[in-house]
């Protein structure tokens, strides 16, 4: 049994297509998909504003509505909840130079609009959570843009969200480069440090993902707490990354079970859920994957997690107290080796 409560996205059972290769498995139809991850364990799904209204842009704000309260149906017949909503901007056309922080007005105009209908779509699931991913708000071309204007615009497009509903919460997921090359908000500091510039820095807040810390050359263990500390860190999704290379999105655990086991810990020593948060997991199934067992990538996430929730509950505080006073980092060291691979 785990004090968490897990969530999970659609796109983590996906088709296998990537920057180099097409398509490698069918698509699963998102009832299906929904009714797979209770059956797997998890306690809520985790949207984009499409996984809910597909071809959203071509609907009316009333269409829009009565797309979302289906599949709000179809989560209570799982018995799921929705954890958040996030507006998936870089996929347009009209959001190739950003979205929030296009040179183009119409863009940004657009950018807008998604988000605040992932607001009306949030609304309708039940949940008040807005995910913002700022996946092309950077540039590839450093001149391109002014990056204080830029940072001004997002806190601008932020501050609309705010006025649009007295309750959601825009939660900023941070990443350092991949799709753009320069970011203007790479890390969880960042996002704090942007959320205290908004009309209301006590409904802006952070998502952790493991991967995107290590892509900045971070601990993300030290970057969870760094988010709990300034209690601005209201989801994670937890995943692997073999280095600093491209988004891979890996099994939990499977490159690095010490970085993944601190996670963990300070996430059970800080009493992470407390508020109603979820442990998010957000990992890809590798290309190579058959479709008959797709859902493989996720069984192993959560089970290798619950696992080391297990671990940090066993974890001899008296023993570390003495290694600290000693200067034993030694000892302290191999015993949180001996814990991590005992069975």
């Amino acid at each position: 049994m785990s004090k968490f409560k897990f969530s999970v996205g659609p796109w983590n059972v996906h088709e296998g297509a990537d920057a180099f290769g097409p398509p490698v498995r069918e698509s699963i139809p998102l009832n299906e998909k929904i009714k797979k991850f209770k059956e797997i364990g998890f306690d809520a799904v985790q949207f984009h504003d499409d996984d809910v209204v597909p071809e959203m842009n071509d609907l009316s704000d009333a269409a829009i509505k009565q797309k979302a309260k289906e599949v709000k149906k179809l989560l209570e017949d799982n018995g799921l909840e929705a954890e958040f909503v996030a507006p998936r901007l870089w996929m347009d056309p009209r959001t190739i130079d950003g979205g929030f922080t296009s040179n183009h007005p119409k863009d940004r105009e657009f950018a807008l609009w998604r988000a605040l209908r992932s607001v009306d779509i949030a609304n309708e699931l039940g949940c008040n959570k807005l995910v913002l991913w700022l996946a092309r708000e950077g540039t590839l071309c450093y001149e391109s843009k002014d990056p204080i204007l830029s940072v001004n615009r997002i806190v601008e497009a932020i501050n609309k969200m705010l006025e649009y509903d007295k309750n959601i919460r825009v939660l900023i997921e941070t990443k350092p480069n991949e799709p753009i090359d320069r970011s203007f908000c790479p890390t969880i500091g960042h996002a704090i440090a942007l959320s205290y510039k908004t009309i209301d820095p006590d409904r802006v807040g952070a998502l952790l993902e493991s991967a995107h810390a290590i892509l900045a050359g971070l601990d993300p263990a030290n970057e969870i707490a760094f988010g709990l500390a300034n209690k601005k860190l209201w989801s994670v999704h937890l995943n692997d990354q073999n280095g600093i290379k491209y988004d891979q999105d890996k099994t939990f655990g499977v490159e690095n079970l010490r970085q993944a086991f601190n996670q963990i810990k300070i996430l059970v020593e800080n009493n992470y859920g407390r508020n109603g948060e979820y442990v998010g997991l957000d990992v890809k199934a590798m290309r190579t994957q058959k479709i008959e067992d797709i859902y493989r990538h996720l069984y192993n996430s959560l089970k290798i997690a619950i696992i080391l929730e297990d671990k940090a509950n066993k974890f001899d505080y008296t023993f570390q107290k003495k290694c600290v006073e000693e200067r034993n980092y030694e000892a302290l060291e191999m015993y949180v080796l001996e814990l991590i691979m005992k069975g």
